[in-house]
């Protein structure tokens, strides 16, 4: 029975560890997007990005991937995402990285924003381009300051990947929790917990690494 569990929670933690890595891929850089969009000069776009922006973060990511899931399918009877556990797979990747690049947006807006214009104003000084002053003076100053907030949401990321279970994607809490109903047995949802618990270690090791890297920048 444990090999058989074990074989399970392993299905289910790649699948996990699939839509951890895709949300990444595509929420880090849409967030940046979305935070140059949340300070254009252009108030029209600005006001719009914003009120997405405020309406994601202010609603529930279990809200928001019924929605996206289904909303297609009763509206326009037409399930855009495809059918079985691949459609739940596309779906779930959708909501998660519009949600994830929401906060990111606002992680990055912080940091650029927070770097004193005298650094944009040296660099120009020197002869350098905006563009050359924001990837070589501004950029690593940024990374440090977003870094604690960003390995935050990356860490709750790692839990919320099993809200997907909600459009009965099978996650590894849903490989667990299958067990409890076929079989009468908890231990294996209880156990799920590890896969957690170690993921997030390794990250928070990671991020703790990383930071004392860029310790050289001082404020």
């Amino acid at each position: 029975m444990f090999v058989e569990v074990l074989s399970a929670l392993n299905e289910g933690f790649l699948k996990t560890l699939e839509l951890f890595g895709l949300t990444l891929a595509g929420a880090l850089p849409l967030g940046l997007v979305i935070a140059f969009g949340s300070m254009s000069r252009f108030t029209p776009l600005k006001a719009l990005v914003r009120t997405f922006v405020w309406i994601i973060r202010g609603t529930p990511l279990m809200l928001q991937l019924m929605i996206i899931y289904y909303f297609p399918g009763l509206i326009f009877g037409n399930n855009i995402w495809g059918t079985g556990e691949g459609g739940r797979f596309i779906a779930s990747i959708a909501a998660f990285v519009l949600n994830y690049a929401c906060y990111f947006s606002e992680i990055y807006r912080g940091g650029i924003q927070g770097v004193s214009k005298g650094q944009y104003e040296a660099g120009q000084v020197l002869g350098m381009t905006k563009t050359q002053v924001f990837f070589r003076v501004v950029l690593l100053q940024v990374i440090k300051r977003i870094l604690p907030p960003i390995s935050n949401e990356v860490i709750t990321l790692v839990k919320d990947t099993s809200l997907a279970r909600i459009i009965a994607m099978q996650e590894v809490i849903w490989a667990g929790q299958a067990f409890m109903k076929s079989d009468g047995i908890i231990w294996p949802l209880f156990f799920t917990g590890v896969y957690y618990l170690i993921f997030s270690g390794i990250l928070t090791l990671m991020f703790g690494y990383t930071e004392k890297k860029l310790s050289y920048f001082r404020e």
